[in-house]
């Protein structure tokens, strides 16, 4: 830990934006490392992630926020709380936007929020690799009518393309501050949670549409059988039967399936190998109910 380093920056960077900008997968490519899931469905997010960066001179947390959208049940409403408490917070906001996709009512929404803000916030055009340059200019001038950004920086989070040249200027805005985690720690969130997670993204990848997103993941339990292997033993809740058995399959090969993708992510997360024993349980309308919610690690009393 650097305590009191001269000149030393440190601070927390919000991500904000609709659904399915790109916000988890230019947190992992900040942090080198998966922590935040990604799937090409709206709404995979649903709790705040930190993300830990962290070099010679600065470390930056970045907070990976739920897309903010209409929402239709409780946990929608949970999820769109979680991210507009963080853009008061913290020292830059991020403005993420899909460049292959017209400003919609989703963009305006946010940006009417974003005008609040006191901190600095910056415009950030993701998925640059997809468009022609020429098109970026149009799409500029059309943020820019919106509201003034403090910077506005053309990405590809996927690629990597500008990545480096964002947090160059993130870093002109944060204050001189303390190391607050090791450099080693690249997320803030206990592993059980980002277990959890990686198990929802194979149940969100292999299930499409039939299982949306009334899909919880529990952890249950993380022990060392021996010097070999670590169990994992974690429940999949989904609210109708019918959806059980999707997650199942015929003869448990879609379960299987989930199971044997997730381990591969988990045993990358621990460094360690894995037995992951997984269940699915029915639990009706869980998404309405708050003490599912608190119950599945959604705690509205944090927000």
């Amino acid at each position: 830990m650097r305590e009191g380093k001269e000149h030393y920056k440190s601070g927390f960077v919000s991500l904000v934006g609709r659904p399915n900008v790109g916000k988890s997968t230019l947190l992992n490519r900040l942090v080198g490392q998966k922590i935040a899931i990604m799937s090409d469905k709206a709404q995979t997010t649903r709790n705040k992630i930190q993300g830990i960066y962290t070099t010679e001179n600065e470390q930056i947390i970045f907070i990976d926020t739920p897309g903010i959208h209409k929402p239709k049940h409780r946990l929608g409403d949970f999820m769109v709380r979680t991210a507009l408490s963080t853009i008061n917070e913290v020292d830059v906001v991020l403005f993420l936007v899909n460049v292959t996709e017209k400003r919609g009512p989703g963009d305006n929404f946010v940006i009417e929020k974003l005008k609040t803000v006191k901190s600095p916030v910056f415009l950030v055009l993701n998925k640059i690799d997809q468009v022609h340059p020429d098109e970026l200019l149009p799409i500029i001038e059309d943020y820019n009518e919106q509201m003034d950004f403090q910077e506005i920086i053309p990405i590809s989070a996927t690629e990597g393309n500008n990545v480096e040249r964002l947090v160059e200027t993130i870093n002109k805005y944060l204050p001189e501050g303390p190391q607050f985690y090791p450099e080693d720690q690249v997320t803030d969130h206990p592993e059980y949670f980002i277990v959890s997670e990686l198990i929802r993204e194979k149940v969100l990848e292999r299930t499409r549409e039939e299982v949306p997103h009334s899909v919880a993941v529990v952890v249950e339990g993380m022990k060392r059988e021996d010097d070999q292997k670590v169990l994992v033993e974690a429940t999949i809740i989904v609210e109708r039967k019918s959806q059980k058995g999707i997650i199942i399959g015929k003869g448990g090969k879609m379960l299987k399936d989930i199971g044997m993708n997730a381990r591969k992510d988990i045993e990358a997360l621990l460094g360690d190998r894995i037995f992951l024993d997984l269940y699915v349980k029915v639990q009706n309308d869980w998404r309405e109910k708050q003490f599912y919610l608190r119950d599945y690690g959604y705690n509205e009393d944090e927000y």
